[in-house]
């Protein structure tokens, strides 16, 4: 006797974003994932551990930054002076990017950011102290 098949399940219908397409995106306030959620949303629930995180407000402009303890990437309100990570609680210096210079480590040569005015900035990775104020006079003196 023939055993009727069942039909094909039908595939799940893939996301489509907003006609509009208006999308944003922050970061889970409980795994640090980036999240993409459409504008006009009050929170958004994340899909791989559960954590609701609240949307801020329309029209507040966000900014990035890397934690320098954990390097975990941390989302901020644009125009805060610093930022506690929530994952190590080192508190960050959040600066605007007029606020910072960039040298290179004076022994590994990597690239470091510093605040203007600062006389020396220390290397996270081979921990040499690099002076930032005497190079640029001396630089400067040269080539008068």
């Amino acid at each position: 006797m023939p055993v009727p098949l069942a039909p094909y399940p039908t595939p799940p219908t893939p996301f489509t974003p907003p006609a509009n397409g208006t999308q944003s995106q922050l970061v889970c306030s409980g795994c640090r994932n980036l999240l993409l959620y459409p504008v006009g949303a009050t929170s958004v629930c994340c899909a791989v551990c559960n954590a609701v995180t609240a949307v801020p407000p329309p029209g507040t402009e966000m900014a990035q930054l890397v934690c320098g303890g954990c390097h975990t990437l941390l989302m901020y309100i644009r125009g805060a002076t610093s930022v506690q990570c929530s994952c190590c609680h080192t508190v960050n210096l959040a600066m605007e990017a007029n606020q910072v210079a960039h040298v290179n480590c004076g022994n590994c040569r990597m690239l470091l950011m510093y605040q203007y005015g600062a006389r020396s900035v220390k290397c996270a990775v081979c921990n040499f102290v690099t002076a930032v104020g005497a190079s640029i006079k001396f630089s400067l003196a040269l080539s008068l």
